[in-house]
């Protein structure tokens, strides 16, 4: 087994056209997004070792921001979370793994977490 590394991004709140009922679909949700990243690593990391030999942890962000079309409606969160996870998994092989844990924060009636979690492999 491979040493590797994770990259976190935790509880980003972002607008997001999504849901199934007619109450949901006319504006964005609030939703809580969390990503962790398994990023296949060989080498140490020295002192000056230059990005590149890593991943910047702003991708996860973009992933989840600018990535995310402000037009399209997703019908489900987990097409939300899929959508993130060919972001981050597609253009970059040493993704090896990348969990999405999204929640609907508009469901909250006692400060409770109500979602999913996504998490896909590399084959």
């Amino acid at each position: 087994m491979n040493d590797l590394l994770q990259l976190e991004l935790l509880d980003l709140e972002v607008p997001v056209l999504t849901g199934v009922y007619s109450e949901e679909t006319h504006l964005p949700q609030p939703l809580r997004i969390s990503i962790i990243v398994d990023l296949d690593v060989r080498d140490l990391f020295a002192p000056d070792t230059p990005l590149a030999a890593s991943k910047n942890y702003m991708d996860l962000k973009r992933a989840a921001t600018a990535a995310l079309p402000s037009d399209v409606h997703f019908v489900l969160v987990e097409a939300v979370a899929d959508h993130i996870i060919d972001t981050l998994m597609i253009p970059d092989p040493r993704v090896a793994r990348v969990e999405v844990r999204i929640v609907k924060m508009a469901l909250s009636e006692n400060d409770e977490s109500i979602g999913i979690r996504r998490v896909r492999y590399r084959r």
